[in-house]
């Protein structure tokens, strides 16, 4: 890093600039002007803009718009499938160079262990991946997880340079009940950043969980919920992933008022749709595309994060700030032509300098072996407990519907789309296996599987046929977790994810090609989701409405209860 005297002495232009952009305009956040002069850079730091600077580089950017790195407020680098090394290979050209990550998917499946190797990852990215520390593992106590974190634990992982605060409190009930082991957690942060997580929390419990010192939100779903978080003081992040898709919901309250107090993040969103449509810079001229002032847009996709989080150190093209830079081709366009972070050209040359870190928790997945029995669901009543998908949403409905026993076991019913659901127990503790019926997958034959499931990350597999249900999970515990689609007991396709049976040791380029493939095999068996993977993951999450499924059984998320069998 330069010393303050450099800074100091290239900014007055005493000195030559270690680095110049030269010929293009500086949208400034503060007054949403266009600024024309150079931009001059020293070590990691802006020193000088609207300016005239020799330097001994100079980039030409004549034509392109500069604006801020981009910052992803919120997201779980596991669920793009990749290491953060690839994660970093796949988003930071597009602009982002800022992620907060809450890295608690790994964290449930080896604890510690999983946090402090996103901390030494993070140590050597091109972006600035700032890792937060896991509040809840496990989510809840109706599953079963690899791991369990408490307030004594998170002090071991405390104080990396990497960490702003506390991530995503997803127990929301027992902040407001004040249960004695979230209490010790929220002391152990207090002053600090806390993170938050509350669909459709309102009315009193809204203050209560906000008078906690919670500070920031993603799950608004509406512009009612949006709004009355805004009003009681939380910034709102306006999440658009592969599967919770918000923006189109939030994008009328996204205005230059509101601005300072909104934000972006993605969330989980996979290299599929990064690569087919892109990242932070897909949602930013979305937004515009919807009618947002872009003044509005490029705030919440910089400034008013690092307002948000604390992060005094960017935000803004401005002397004295760290040099994270995009040149755009336009601000409506939003496509990344040349991308500074911390003052270094994003580009192959600069990931080659990396340093390197050993993946962790391989071997991760000791499932029991399954057999098509296992999957029957027993039982004399005819109305069942049904969950209900809402494409596009990770919230569900809880449906009832009338499902007649037959032999003693209440069967798939494609004509009117009602599929089994399991969740198995992987994590080596008690083998546990729980049924249940889940309805919008559209599936007609074969199954599908997955340890990606938020966020116990057990073994999710849904079908049409209890032999390819039992293949399919059987299947990942030969290949150390990961996807698989079953049809008439055989393998159609299948995507490996050996570290902690949640992330790719490949190229993210590979594992976009794979995970095409991987839909094209699910859309086979009749598919009509989108995204049927990520969908499958969120159906046993129990801190999101409405109905869910673990392997201790079905979930009444309303009531925080386990649905008696």
């Amino acid at each position: 890093m330069a010393g303050l005297e450099q800074r100091i002495a290239q900014a007055r232009g005493d000195e030559p600039a270690d680095l110049v952009l030269r010929g293009g305009r500086v949208f400034d956040l503060i007054t949403g002007s266009m600024m024309t002069g150079d931009v001059a850079i020293c070590g990691d730091r802006i020193v000088g803009i609207a300016a005239s600077y020799d330097a001994s580089r100079i980039i030409d950017v004549t034509g392109l718009t500069l604006v801020p790195g981009f910052i992803d407020t919120h997201l779980h680098v596991e669920s793009s499938l990749l290491t953060p090394f690839e994660f970093d290979r796949c988003v930071t050209p597009r602009g982002i160079t800022t992620a907060i990550c809450d890295p608690h998917e790994i964290a449930n499946v080896i604890g510690l262990d999983g946090i402090r190797y996103f901390q030494r990852a993070s140590e050597h990215l091109l972006m600035d991946l700032r890792v937060q520390l896991s509040s809840c593992v496990p989510a809840t106590e109706m599953e079963t997880s690899g791991a369990r974190i408490e307030a004594a634990d998170l002090q071991e992982v405390m104080g990396h340079r990497s960490n702003i605060g506390l991530a995503e409190f997803m127990n929301y009930p027992g902040v407001i009940h004040r249960d004695p082991a979230a209490m010790a957690k929220l002391h152990l942060f207090e002053g600090g950043h806390i993170d938050g997580h509350c669909p459709q929390l309102s009315g009193r419990d809204l203050n209560a969980y906000i008078a906690a010192g919670i500070r920031t939100e993603h799950e608004a779903t509406t512009a009612e919920e949006a709004l009355e978080k805004l009003r009681k003081g939380m910034r709102v992040l306006i999440r658009e992933g592969s599967v919770s898709k918000d923006l189109e919901a939030l994008q009328p309250v996204l205005t230059d008022i509101t601005a300072p107090y909104l934000c972006l993040c993605t969330d989980d969103r996979n290299p599929l749709d990064i690569a087919d449509h892109g990242h932070l810079d897909y949602m930013i001229r979305t937004l515009i595309a919807k009618g947002c002032p872009p003044l509005a847009v490029y705030r919440a996709a910089s400034l008013s994060a690092a307002e948000a989080f604390g992060l005094k150190d960017r935000g803004l093209i401005a002397p004295g700030l760290r040099a994270d830079i995009v040149a755009l081709d336009s601000l409506e366009g939003c496509h990344a032509q040349l991308v500074l972070s911390a003052g270094r050209v994003v580009d192959d040359a600069a990931f080659a300098t990396r340093g390197h870190v050993e993946p962790v928790g391989r071997k991760s997945v000791k499932a029991p072996r399954v057999v098509a029995q296992n999957f029957r669901c027993s039982g004399n009543r005819t109305t069942t407990d049904v969950i209900g998908i809402i494409p596009g949403k990770i919230i569900t409905e809880h449906l009832h519907e009338d499902i007649e026993p037959e032999d003693g076991d209440k069967r798939p019913d494609p004509a009117r789309d009602l599929m089994r659901i399991a969740v198995i127990e992987r994590h080596g503790k008690n083998g546990n296996i729980a049924t249940g019926f889940v309805r919008g997958f559209g599936i007609k034959r074969g199954a599908i599987a997955s340890t990606v499931c938020h966020d116990h990350h057990n073994i999710a597999v849904v079908g049409a046929d209890y032999d390819d249900m039992a293949l399919a999970a059987n299947r990942l515990s030969e290949i150390e977790g990961g996807f698989v689609v079953a049809e008439g007991g055989r393998i159609l396709a299948e995507l490996p994810l050996p570290v902690a049976g949640l992330m790719s040791l490949e190229r993210y380029e590979v594992i976009r090609d794979k995970l095409a493939a991987m839909r094209d095999a699910a859309y086979s068996l009749g598919v009509a989701l989108e995204e049927p993977f990520l969908q499958l993951t969120f159906t046993a999450l129990p801190v999101i409405p409405a109905l869910k499924i673990t392997d201790r059984g079905m979930v009444d998320v309303v009531k925080f209860e386990i649905i008696p069998g």
